[in-house]
């Protein structure tokens, strides 16, 4: 791979169509080079926006590979003025939207490899992509079964509060879920919310959803490397297990914080500049998984 400090870095904001159309705000992090014509595409987690993946993007980037970031639509650059009465359900996310970005990589960046990294919802809905065949491999962090009673620590109760009664009340008077009011979340459409808190009463999860393509998982062939985090209460190590199992090529890793000079790393910490030195393990099994 290129050096760092040999390369320069151009970041580029765009529009990519989803698989219906709709405009999807998108980021490219170019280097000056890419040797290997490999292209990362970054899906985010739920109502987390693109900028949140920035630095990996970057680093990636620096690594010699061109990255991609984009945001569900309904969130952050791709949110209508108001998401009353915007039409999304939590399935468009990963059948339309993570599906036109990967369309949109292949027909105008026609990479030699494409590689996808998937945090949490990212990574558990790529199994339904209906264009996986070009991906080469792919990685996840924390992407775990959402039910309520797999969640660790103090999360198991508080989910099954919200996902019973939080979301269908606040949706139904907001006319969407005003996340944004409870924390530093985006808000997320009225469809979007009700379609996951369903998914999150399931034992199975989304699997347990028969009206969704769930054959596609097995015909996902690429290797798919599927790390859980050691205090992430909500993607803990059976979660992830309970998701991943539907993925047929899956490696598992498992990491401790405190093992990589690290105090906490949560849900979101990995993706976080003072987590920098975990990254290069992403791009090494990559690299070994799907090799030129």
């Amino acid at each position: 791979m290129l050096q760092p400090e040999l390369m320069s870095l151009q970041i580029e904001s765009l529009t990519i169509p989803a698989g219906d159309g709709f405009s999807l705000a998108a980021t490219r992090y170019q280097p000056a080079q890419n040797p290997t014509n490999t292209v990362v595409v970054i899906s985010s987690a739920t109502a987390v926006p693109q900028r949140y993946y920035k630095h990996f993007a970057t680093f990636l980037a620096e690594q010699g590979y061109t990255a991609v970031t984009y945001d569900y639509r309904g969130v952050a650059g791709s949110k209508p003025t108001s998401l009353r009465g915007f039409t999304a359900n939590a399935r468009d996310w990963a059948l339309l939207d993570m599906a036109g970005v990967i369309d949109w990589v292949q027909n105008v960046e026609r990479p030699q490899r494409l590689f996808l990294v998937g945090h949490s919802y990212g990574g558990q809905t790529a199994g339904l992509l209906p264009n996986s065949d070009g991906v080469a491999a792919m990685v996840t962090l924390s992407s775990q079964s959402g039910h309520w009673r797999l969640q660790g620590g103090n999360q198991k109760w508080p989910v099954f509060l919200h996902v019973h009664l939080t979301f269908p009340v606040l949706c139904g008077l907001f006319g969407y879920m005003p996340w944004s009011k409870f924390g530093p979340a985006e808000d997320l459409p009225k469809g979007v919310a009700l379609e996951w808190a369903r998914w999150c009463r399931q034992p199975g999860y989304l699997l347990d959803d028969e009206s969704l393509p769930l054959e596609r998982y097995q015909q996902f062939q690429a290797p798919v490397l599927a790390y859980s985090i050691d205090d992430d209460d909500w993607g803990t190590a059976r979660s992830v297990d309970a998701m991943m199992r539907a993925y047929p090529n899956l490696t598992r890793r498992h990491i401790v914080p405190q093992e990589h000079g690290l105090t906490s790393l949560g849900h979101f910490g990995y993706f976080r500049p003072k987590s920098k030195a975990l990254w290069p393990d992403v791009v090494e099994w990559l690299e070994q998984a799907a090799p030129l």
